[in-house]
């Protein structure tokens, strides 16, 4: 059962991987995505898009990137920090001793001091890194448009989403973004002021994932050690209940902000493949009714409204199966499929 699982699964993907390359060749430009903290593995959900799109990644150090210059259709690296302050120059950076942790803000190491994770933000070293505006980065590279916008900047995110220019802010259609349920830095933007920001900018919450930490001291750490030696903080992580720390939350733009700023075909083709490669097929088909209501029938529309019906009519098993690969390791999944085997 579990291989005739895999193979519909594969089947659906590849299927909806030639539509989104049968819809996005006729663009007249790539989707834009733009990934803030781009060190690591761009995410996951951009994969069956990639070989279409431009890939803008900001960081100032890209020992660690994944990218790959033959996966996306075209590559920009920025090797900069993105700032809300308008230009170029540098910008004050906190080292930490996990280097996820990094930010161009102080922890707030009080507050932290409740958690057992306190010690990665413990910051090793303060010093200048090369920063830039993203607004002067677009501009530089003659880029008018952002269609997804990704941001892991450790506190900053709201603030440089924000920062865009008001005719690039209005046209993005995806938007994830890392931030915090606890001080982690000093004046950080919060989960609750990106929120009802985001919302307030014509978008809807699509998907959020809840991370957390073990709140314990780490004096209290050593308290219980004395008493039941085995404990260590690798028991208690693996064992302990996370409280809430920080999130992973997806916005996607709604249909009726796109009507006041004129949204194109093209706005409304990106918004559906985004709403599809999210898993989000209710809303494609909202999506690809308000197309053909406002542009009229044509192959684009019946090709969107077929997808999103089928997709919606699929069996349960092909849509579990593109969630797992987004939400679940890959050793996860290998160990899954022996022991289902």
């Amino acid at each position: 059962m579990s291989g005739v699982v895999r193979t519909a699964g594969q089947r659906t993907r590849r299927r909806l991987v030639e539509v989104y390359g049968a819809l996005l060749s006729g663009l007249d430009l790539p989707p834009v995505l733009v990934d803030i903290g781009a060190s690591g593995e761009p995410p996951r959900i951009w994969d069956d898009i990639a070989r279409l799109s431009l890939y803008l990644g900001f960081d100032p150090d890209f020992r660690g990137s994944e990218v790959g210059r033959g996966r996306f259709h075209r590559v920009l690296m920025v090797p900069r920090a993105a700032q809300a302050a308008e230009g170029a120059g540098e910008a004050l950076f906190y080292f930490t001793a996990s280097p996820y942790c990094s930010s161009t803000l102080r922890p707030d190491l009080d507050s932290l001091g409740e958690f057992l994770f306190a010690d990665r933000f413990a910051v090793q070293h303060e010093g200048s890194v090369p920063a830039e505006s993203l607004n002067s980065v677009l501009e530089r590279l003659r880029l008018d448009r952002i269609d997804w916008f990704k941001t892991d900047s450790q506190g900053t995110d709201l603030r440089l989403f924000e920062s865009l220019q008001p005719q690039v802010r209005c046209r993005v259609l995806a938007v994830d973004l890392e931030p915090g349920l606890i001080d982690a830095y000093q004046d950080e933007d919060l989960f609750i002021d990106a929120h009802r920001a985001l919302v307030g900018h014509g978008y809807w919450l699509s998907d959020l994932k809840v991370c957390g930490a073990v709140r314990m001291r780490r004096s209290s750490l050593a308290a219980a050690r004395s008493l039941v030696p085995e404990l260590d903080e690798q028991t208690l992580e693996a064992r302990g209940k996370k409280s809430p720390a920080w999130c992973e939350a997806r916005y996607l733009r709604t249909i009726a902000s796109l009507r006041p700023g004129g949204g194109t075909r093209r706005d409304y083709v990106l918004l559906w493949v985004f709403a599809t490669l999210d898993g989000q097929f209710g809303f494609a088909f909202d999506v690809a009714l308000e197309y053909e209501q406002t542009f009229g029938a044509d192959g684009v529309s019946e090709r969107l409204k077929r997808e999103a019906l089928a997709q919606l009519a699929a069996p349960p098993h092909g849509r579990v199966a593109r969630a797992a690969r987004r939400l679940i390791p890959s050793p996860a999944r290998r160990w899954a499929r022996q022991l289902l085997a």
